[in-house]
């Protein structure tokens, strides 16, 4: 297999809104590019980049695949992640190995919230982005209205690089205002395309982009203005130079529409990425830090030369291609049998045989080098987000920082009998999958599943199914309220007096119960006086509180913010004994606990959710509905940010809720704030529904 220069590289990721039509351009490309003798559709479900069961079935991606092709004697590596809101961290995976950002729109819905998210993470990193208006044969498509909403939404530095001479349903020519020529396309020859003169018809508009096309270049560098200011023009040296380093460094987006399915317009965009996309080499070094937790940056230049520094960014666990971890060789040359240490647990690791994947077929590859993306047979401690390096290069390469979740579902095995499959199913699918947690909450007794939403939540329990044979049913989590009390017991007596022949059991407390501030937990006093109490068994006592206070007592919730002194009692010189004031404890508390005025608290979250301004009011009163405080606004950019508190209770599902009001615009984040009493009336509800639950399973 030939081998290819960081020089001789292209590394890009497709990104934009689902049904953008990324998965089809992908195909196109590699059609164009001789891989593939004939081009599948999504609709088919035999395009090279979905080839999973879950794919097929739902029609779009929910993984990132891997492709690569040759063209013009360079090797395009190309990533093909989702486009919908629920895989999210597969595009920022993909986007942190890239060295370029395709970014698709479509040309009659126009920008969508999707390609607004992804663009955010091109931002991000940094990544050098041209943007395609796709599926130009539409009947109602329309390039310059949506041309206007990347201008106004995603960002002002756009450059036409082609637009459409036909759009609409006999679309097969560009005109290109670099080349300036007309572009035209065959569907029946891959896509490849003759240089016509452009017509007169349209010679206005073209030299009119022309014209904005090499103002807006030498705006990029001084040197470039001052020769455009001299002359009136640019050297084609200088244009070649300058589009390369304004691209490079994120100061022009080219644009260009295209129509994947009749290829028109791909050939072309992949010339385009050929001259002037940034290899490997040419961008920023990769950043790590000193292995062994160190805050102290690295550079990391890509040179094959160097040590050898690869990033694990995506693991593969599918039953047609096998256990495989994703990688991008950062430095140094990467060769099946190397010994390579994992600078994040200091473990060893013998690379297995590597590939080159498109999709699901795989080719070995007997040697990468720095720049290129490839596969590994699974490895044994290795996980995503993990670098690779030699041992006299220990630098752990800067991680992906993953969405937080924003969707919780408890999960119940339909077959008791299978917890443990489900357990070790789920660590299988989290180290495929980052980006959904899980959690056994000892308190609620509930396995608890988060992710970026139910679709990304579906998927993964249809996975769990397939691949290691247990279902579970997706449920509503419990909620972890808390009881405390607001007034004050005096003294709550209880004595445990019990006789049964033989010995006896004999333990006598009072207890002073009082509430603590919101927060504080839990404060334990010996007050007692002249031994009534023997030192010995106030542990006992303070152990028995403890465990009441676990189990709670008006809800079965845990009891917080509570002080209880022990004041008082008396022993048995023969039947006292710990069981004995550990009961006493236990029962002088809920006893007084129940006078004290109990209540009932619950976590509140903070929220900020991103709305379009035209929403806000609907947002806003939709919170309020959930029992929500408004706290606060601000603009950000064309959309509101709104603050606010609301119960945990109240947002179970809200993602589906959101993108539901907005039409998939709106985003929010939530984190713990706080423990809040619960309104009368719920609280009445929760107490008397636990108390008939405890009650059946009585």
């Amino acid at each position: 297999m030939k081998e290819y220069l960081p020089s001789s590289l292209r590394n890009v990721t497709l990104i934009g809104h689902g049904g953008c039509g990324k998965t089809t351009f992908a195909e196109a490309a590699l059609f164009a590019a001789g891989v593939t003798s004939r081009m599948g559709t999504v609709a088919e479900g035999n395009t090279v980049s979905d080839y999973n069961h879950d794919e097929i079935e739902r029609k779009f991606s929910v993984s990132t695949s891997l492709m690569h092709a040759e063209w013009r004697d360079l090797k395009f590596n190309i990533l093909d992640p989702p486009g919908y809101p629920d895989f999210l961290g597969e595009v920022k995976a993909a986007l942190r190995v890239s060295d370029l950002a395709v970014v698709l729109v479509k040309s009659v819905e126009g920008l969508e919230v999707g390609t607004e998210l992804d663009w955010g993470f091109s931002r991000e990193y940094k990544t050098p982005a041209i943007i395609v208006i796709n599926k130009a044969d539409s009947e109602n498509s329309a390039f310059e209205k949506t041309l206007q909403q990347v201008r106004d939404k995603l960002t002002h530095d756009v450059a036409v690089i082609q637009f459409p001479a036909n759009e609409g349903t006999g679309f097969d020519a560009v005109v290109d205002v670099l080349k300036m020529k007309l572009l035209k396309f065959s569907a029946d020859s891959k896509g490849k395309y003759s240089e016509e003169e452009i017509p007169s018809s349209l010679k206005g508009a073209a030299d009119k982009y022309h014209e904005q096309l090499m103002e807006q270049l030498s705006e990029t560098d001084e040197a470039l203005l001052n020769s455009f200011l001299e002359s009136g023009k640019l050297t084609d040296e200088q244009v070649v130079a300058g589009l390369r380093k304004a691209i490079a460094d994120r100061k022009i987006f080219p644009v260009f529409p295209a129509a994947g399915q009749r290829l028109t317009g791909v050939a072309a965009i992949l010339d385009f990425i050929s001259v002037y996309a940034p290899s490997p080499d040419l961008m920023q070094p990769a950043v790590g830090y000193k292995a062994g937790g160190s805050n102290e940056e690295v550079k990391i230049p890509c040179d094959p030369g160097a040590d050898t520094a690869l990033f694990i960014f995506k693991t593969i666990s599918e039953r047609n291609i096998g256990e495989l971890s994703l990688f991008r060789v950062y430095s140094g040359v990467v060769m099946p049998g190397m010994d390579l240490v994992n600078q994040v647990n200091g473990k060893s690791e013998r690379l297995g045989t590597l590939y080159v994947l498109n999709g699901k077929d795989r080719k070995e590859a007997p040697k990468l080098l720095a720049g290129d993306i490839g596969a590994v047979v699974k490895l044994k401690d290795t996980h995503t987000n993990n670098t690779l390096s030699g041992k006299s290069n220990a630098v752990a390469l800067k991680k992906i920082d993953f969405p937080p979740p924003i969707m919780r579902v408890a999960i119940v095995s339909k077959n008791r009998h299978d917890e443990e499959k489900v357990a070790s199913g789920l660590h299988a699918l989290h180290e495929e999958d980052p980006t959904f947690l899980v959690e056994v909450d000892s308190e609620l007794k509930q396995t608890v599943l988060s992710g970026q939403g139910e679709m990304h939540l579906q998927v993964v329990v249809k996975r769990l199914k397939e691949r290691y044979g247990v279902e579970v049913d997706m449920v509503e989590p419990d909620v972890p309220y808390r009881e405390t009390i607001r007034g004050v017991v005096a003294d709550s007596e209880y004595k445990h007096k019990k006789q049964s022949g033989g010995r006896g059991q004999y333990g006598h407390v009072h207890l002073k119960l009082e509430p603590l501030p919101r927060g504080k937990g839990f404060e334990f006093v010996d007050a007692v006086v002249g031994g009534v109490v023997p030192g010995r068994f106030i542990p006992a006592v303070e152990k028995g509180v403890v465990e009441a206070m676990e189990r709670g007592v008006i809800s079965g919730h845990k009891v917080v913010d509570v002080k209880v002194t022990l004041h008082d009692g008396s022993s048995h010189p023969v039947d006292s004994d710990e069981i004995s004031f550990k009961i006493a404890g236990s029962m002088s508390f809920r006893k007084g606990f129940k006078e004290a005025k109990p209540i009932l608290l619950e976590p509140i979250y903070e929220l900020e959710v991103t709305v379009p301004d035209e929403h806000m009011g609907d947002i806003m009163g939709d919170i309020s509905g959930r029992r929500g405080k408004i706290l606060g606004m601000d603009a950000e950019g064309a959309n509101e940010k709104i603050k606010a508190q609301v119960p945990l209770k109240e947002l179970y599902k809200y993602a589906n809720v959101l993108r539901s009001m907005t039409q998939g615009r709106g985003l929010f984040i939530q984190k713990f704030s706080h423990y809040e009493e619960v309104p009368k009336e719920v609280a009445d509800k929760i107490i008397s529904e636990a108390q008939k639950e405890k009650i059946e399973q009585e």
